[in-house]
């Protein structure tokens, strides 16, 4: 059976861009392999600083693993703390990564270019997080595209250690979800809590229309034929209902005819979300209410990641010398 692996950082409510670029994917991937899913709580420590919000983030991220589908049954969901050997391998790894490669770091110098604090955990989050891959040895990491590079990283990390140290690591493939891989905000910039720019699956109605009605567009009339390809709208649309759904073909059609406005546009959004994430919104509720299941649920994800990781760094360590 196929390993996989992915996570999430806590950082605050999960959003469109995270379903869309990554949870859709884990979904799929529970289905038929063995599937790991991890809450990447230390990566949230590169800018969070107050640890309430940090246990309240982390508890929300899996309320909302849970209430978009994925399934105990199916997968072990886990938080990065609770396999503290992942730091171990870090450490191993930094000592074999050059610092040009951090250098390179795409989602470094993009934070920082939007005002993050430029800490040492910011430069070398690629490293751990390939520590966070290579740990439970998967075949396959479902990524949105801006996290691409970190796989590729991970890979070249792992083809290093074999090289340095003999044929240890296996060097994981990723998989991107093509027509989600950036979906937009309602400013639309890449959709980022960073931004201040996100779409929450579960918001009340109420604010959540009103949210949507916020997504910029241009200045065009509602006569006017459209192009959907440039509207951010449609392509929060196209990224939740897929490119090929009947609904998001209709839209475009509705977009190119004319005599259809943008008001419209994010009323069908609208309406697409609830009736998309009804189950979800329902479930969510439940599990705020059923907090023993959550600890249950962590702790076994946990004890099949460490099994799973000890096998892992037993090899690393004979081969390091250690």
């Amino acid at each position: 059976m196929t390993r996989v692996l992915s996570g999430l950082q806590p950082s605050g409510q999960l959003h469109l861009g995270n379903y869309a670029g990554a949870i859709s994917q884990f979904l799929e991937a529970q289905k038929q392999n063995d599937m790991f899913v991890f809450v990447a709580s230390y990566h949230a420590m590169t800018s969070q600083r107050d640890p309430a919000a940090l246990r309240a983030n982390i508890n929300q991220v899996v309320v909302d693993y849970l209430a978009f589908g994925l399934d105990p049954k199916q997968c072990h969901i886990y938080l990065q703390q609770d396999v503290p050997a992942v730091t171990e391998l870090a450490w191993i790894l930094s000592c074999l990564c050059p610092k040009h490669l951090m250098d390179k770091g795409v989602s470094f110098k993009d934070k920082v270019a939007h005002g993050l604090a430029a800490n040492i955990g910011l430069y070398t989050y690629p490293i751990l997080q390939a520590a966070d891959i290579l740990y439970v040895d998967p075949d396959v990491v479902p990524v949105g595209k801006d996290q691409k590079q970190n796989v590729e990283i991970a890979r070249d990390l792992a083809a290093k250690f074999n090289h340095a140290y003999g044929e240890t690591f296996r060097i994981p493939d990723y998989k991107e979800a093509q027509h989600a891989a950036v979906v937009p905000g309602i400013d639309g910039e890449k959709m980022s809590k960073s931004y201040g720019n996100i779409i929450d699956p579960f918001m009340d109605e109420k604010p959540l229309r009103k949210r949507i009605m916020k997504i910029v567009a241009d200045g065009k009339s509602m006569e006017e034929p459209k192009d959907p390809d440039s509207c951010t709208t449609f392509q929060i649309f196209r990224a939740i209902a897929g490119p090929e759904d009947q609904r998001t073909l209709d839209l475009a059609d509705k977009y190119r005819a004319g005599n259809f406005g943008y008001g419209h546009a994010k009323q069908e959004l609208f309406e697409l979300l609830l009736d998309h994430f009804g189950p979800a919104r329902v479930r969510r509720q439940e599990l705020m209410n059923d907090p023993s299941y959550i600890q249950q649920v962590l702790a076994d994800g946990a004890a099949a990641a460490n099994q799973a990781g000890e096998v892992v760094m037993q090899k690393v360590r004979a081969a390091v010398g250690l």
